[in-house]
């Protein structure tokens, strides 16, 4: 066993931060809940590698943005392709995106629902994140696709828009408005390859920002809409938060502001507020960016409202709005980011 591979198959036993006396008695009850979770996904896991809709028609709507959550999910526990007890499934996965390139790109299959742009952005981001920790033949797949995939982000962006839109992203390749949902999860994959040494350019990622920090409250509230002008979300003001710290804007003035109107906001029961589980990911890593109170606040009623609503399979219940998109598969994966971002495993959780 390699040393790269070896301390890989050591990360998949990695607790989560000590470093807060608040939060340390959370610890051996949120290692049980997430192993309970992975063990839900692994079970669900289709023979093609895939996690599609949950429930009785297969549909393939958002299957390459589910599947990639699920894969981060195992990532960020610490397990490796190829590597322990989930390390076949991880690798079938991977295999799955890899083999769902479209000519223009973009990893998409079937019917990509609300928009392929969103599937593509999250399973662009997994491919970035998952880099270097598979074995050369898949590597080396990942190496072509990667580059495609990044091509058509960029490519989505450059469309001709006027200067409310200018910047970001939305549902389609050559969408001519935006929304901070999607913007959020481009700029999540441009940072995590410009990270990992893709070529990306800086200026895309600051166009990014410069669209979500436009999306600002205007009432200088601290928090942010879906929309330029819109009404300010728990979520949305999570996206633009943690955008705000991996670009370079650390605990400056609008991220701390943001960072306030989430502790101003913070949710008291499962399914409270628009999009729970979108917004739940998004907080709890731009709080955990932040650091500080804002983080140990944050992860303090996150895991006493998760810990109690997960079900006896594993799993999470569905948590409203069109979480219900991707069933339980997308709530399960989106809880074990959430609440394993304190495991510093995946790349784009490191401070």
């Amino acid at each position: 066993m390699s040393a790269a591979v070896a301390v890989a198959a050591l990360a998949g036993r990695a607790s989560g931060d000590a470093a807060s006396p608040a939060l340390a008695k959370y610890q051996e009850q949120l290692d049980v809940a997430l192993d309970r979770a992975l063990a839900f996904l692994a079970r669900e896991q289709q023979p093609d590698g895939a996690w599609a809709r949950e429930g009785g028609s297969r549909s393939q709507r958002n299957v390459t943005g589910i599947t990639s959550l699920a894969l981060m999910a195992f990532l960020a526990k610490g397990h490796t392709p190829g590597v322990g007890p989930y390390g076949e499934a991880l690798n079938k996965g991977v295999d799955f995106i890899l083999g769902s390139q479209q000519p223009n790109g973009m990893l998409v299959r079937g019917d990509s629902g609300h928009g392929p742009m969103y599937s593509h952005n999250i399973a662009t981001l997994l491919l970035s994140e998952v880099s270097g920790m598979v074995d050369p033949q898949r590597q080396a797949r990942i190496d072509q696709v990667l580059p495609k995939a990044l091509k058509a982000i960029l490519a989505a962006q450059q469309v001709q828009k006027d200067e409310r839109n200018s910047g970001g992203w939305r549902y389609q390749i050559d969408s001519r408005d935006s929304d901070i949902s999607c913007t959020g999860w481009a700029v999540m994959a441009l940072r995590s390859a410009r990270n990992n040494g893709a070529v990306v350019p800086k200026d895309a990622i600051e166009k990014g920002l410069e669209y979500i920090m436009n999306c600002r409250d205007r009432g200088d509230r601290g928090g942010f809409a879906y929309q330029p002008g819109g009404a300010a979300g728990w979520g949305r003001t999570g996206t633009a938060l943690l955008c705000m710290e991996l670009c370079g804007r650390h605990r400056d003035r609008y991220a701390l502001m943001a960072g306030k109107w989430i502790m101003d906001h913070l949710p008291r029961n499962l399914g409270e507020g628009e999009h729970f589980s979108y917004a739940l990911y998004y907080c709890a890593q731009g709080t955990f960016q932040l650091g500080d109170d804002y983080w140990d606040r944050f992860a303090a009623q996150m895991y006493d409202i998760m810990l109690r609503a997960q079900d006896k399979d594993g799993g999470w219940p569905l948590a409203g709005g069109s979480d219900g998109e991707g069933g339980r598969y997308y709530s399960t994966s989106m809880a074990v980011l959430a609440m394993s971002v304190s495991y510093r495993q995946l790349p784009i959780y490191q401070r």
